[in-house]
């Protein structure tokens, strides 16, 4: 998986600097980080309104787009995905791979003799969304 992120890392930096009437990702970046951070925001909207409507299929596409979007904001904020790589491994020495880490600052837990002990999940409410076509 991180090598088919690194490729497209890699088609995007490429195709920046194409002709925007031709290419999507040259037309985006053009357009600047307010539109390419907007994109983003609706891509994972539209996987969330999937997910809650249970359409796997739809799930799986729309983070397609959720995940080039990533790549094309990261491109232009000069963010490498081995950046973000390096942070994920941060995080797992504190919490752990599964765990996202709060945003105010909370005492982590010591390992115990099962490996590190974490937070307790909680499920977001079932709430009903429309997406918008």
């Amino acid at each position: 998986m991180t090598d088919s992120i690194e490729r497209l890392y890699r088609a995007v930096l490429a195709a920046r600097d194409l002709d925007p009437a031709r290419s999507r990702t040259a037309k985006l970046m053009q357009q600047g980080s307010g539109k390419m951070a907007k994109k983003l925001a609706e891509e994972a909207i539209e996987v969330a309104i999937d997910a809650v409507s249970g359409d796997a299929q739809a799930v799986v596409r729309e983070s397609a787009d959720l995940i080039y979007n990533l790549a094309v904001l990261w491109a232009e904020l000069d963010i490498r995905p081995e950046d973000v790589w390096r942070e994920m491994e941060r995080r797992e020495l504190l919490l752990g791979i599964a765990e996202k880490l709060p945003k105010s600052p909370v005492k982590v837990a010591k390992a115990g003799p099962g490996g590190v002990q974490g937070r307790p999940i909680v499920a977001a409410d079932n709430r009903t969304i429309r997406k918008r076509h």
